[in-house]
């Protein structure tokens, strides 16, 4: 069972503005749920460390070689490394999908994760965590976007905007900030979502790694890193 986390009211209520503000900025962002859970998953695991063009080149061509997921799972290593070359770091990645395809395989021959909408978040976390290469991010994307199910995806954007904002304390696991935000926002996909792209949307746009535009940001009067640079 995962350790209970608390939420103070004071980091509710100023995380409750933040979602606010950023809804009004970027939203509204509408969740829609849909297509194949196992699909998904490696579409993610491809995007890992690449931008989303070379992760969409890599997944349109790994289909064209290798149609079904049957047939990546048992080509040889290299056919599946020269499919997504494209993405990046391939050599890395191809022997990774196919280990996850074969530890699928051996617990659902079918290789249908639709299963996990059945689950709790929490178990299906567990389930999808155990493949190796597969984090919580990866399974968080899993959850979120195919199967519609109300689990946070913290990537590198959401992890920074929201610690910048003090919402999120700095040295924890990427499991825990996960279950800190899906505390905050609570059990509606819809909401999950919207705060998840919106968040990335303002890492992207305003709160950047390197030289953040806090004196025009939104969030300025409720984020603890903009109240420190602005004064």
């Amino acid at each position: 069972m995962a350790k209970v986390i608390s939420i103070s009211e004071e980091i509710q209520e100023q995380f409750d503005e933040i979602e606010r503000l950023l809804d009004a900025e970027y939203g509204p962002r509408l969740l829609r749920p849909g297509g194949d859970p196992l699909s998904t998953l490696i579409g993610t695991i491809l995007s890992q460390s690449t931008s989303d063009v070379n992760s969409s080149r890599a997944m349109a061509s790994l289909q064209e070689d290798l149609p079904t997921w049957e047939e990546v799972r048992d080509a040889p290593v290299e056919d599946v490394i020269d499919a997504i070359r494209i993405g990046g770091l391939a050599n890395t990645k191809g022997p990774r999908i196919q280990a996850v395809l074969r530890a699928v395989s051996d617990e659902r021959p079918d290789l249908d994760l639709g299963f996990l909408a059945e689950m709790s978040v929490e178990n299906a976390m567990r389930w999808l965590t155990v493949l190796d290469g597969v984090g919580p991010k990866t399974a968080a994307c899993v959850l979120l976007f195919a199967l519609g199910m109300p689990a946070m995806p913290v990537d590198t954007h959401v992890g920074r905007v929201m610690t910048r904002i003090g919402i999120l304390p700095g040295r924890t696991s990427t499991a825990t900030k996960q279950r800190m935000l899906e505390n905050l926002i609570g059990p509606e996909p819809q909401r999950v979502y919207a705060v998840h792209v919106e968040t990335i949307a303002h890492g992207r746009r305003i709160c950047r790694s390197q030289r953040p535009k806090c004196e025009i940001c939104v969030l300025k009067e409720h984020c603890d890193y903009g109240q420190s640079v602005l004064g």
